[in-house]
């Protein structure tokens, strides 16, 4: 019988983040308590900006986007936000996006499974993802909970599972 596999990957459905920015800026721009405080949202390339003329008003806007971004099936740990930072008269607060499996995150996951998952289980690095394959799917699925159980700072997705 043959391997089977899955690959680990960390990728963004840019569409429903830009829908979800996008929801975020029709919110700000009804909502009763951002009038006149300057509040904004703008997606640009992989950073959204958000600017509001107070540090509360601003993590208020970051609140409002969240909400969007759950909603839509966006993780967050696939933002990484900033601090406020006063820019004149108003506050700006950068949102970057993460896509993509670093070479040290991914040395960590390929660890955890090497300590924790089933011998029979073996993990290899290729760019930015991670193919994990077994003789046994049951040790797949093993390692999919395992993953998912622990609090890593990144959004994985499991795909091509064969």
């Amino acid at each position: 019988m043959a391997d089977s596999s899955f690959d680990i990957v960390s990728e963004l459905d840019r569409q429903e983040i830009d829908n979800a920015v996008n929801q975020a800026i029709k919110e700000v721009g009804q909502r009763y308590d951002f009038r006149s405080t300057g509040a904004s949202v703008g997606l640009h390339g992989d950073e959204i900006v958000l600017t509001a003329n107070a540090e509360e008003r601003v993590l208020a806007v970051l609140d409002v986007l969240q909400s969007k971004l759950i909603r839509r099936g966006i993780s967050l740990k696939a933002l990484d936000v900033g601090e406020p930072k006063q820019s004149g008269k108003e506050v700006r607060l950068v949102a970057a996006l993460k896509e993509g499996i670093s070479s040290e995150d991914a040395k960590k996951i390929s660890k955890i499974i090497r300590d924790e998952a089933p011998k029979s289980v073996k993990a290899r690095i290729q760019g930015e993802e991670l193919r994990v394959s077994s003789k046994n799917r049951d040790d797949l699925q093993s390692v999919i909970a395992l993953l998912k159980e622990k609090d890593l700072d990144l959004a994985l997705q499991f795909t091509n599972y064969r």
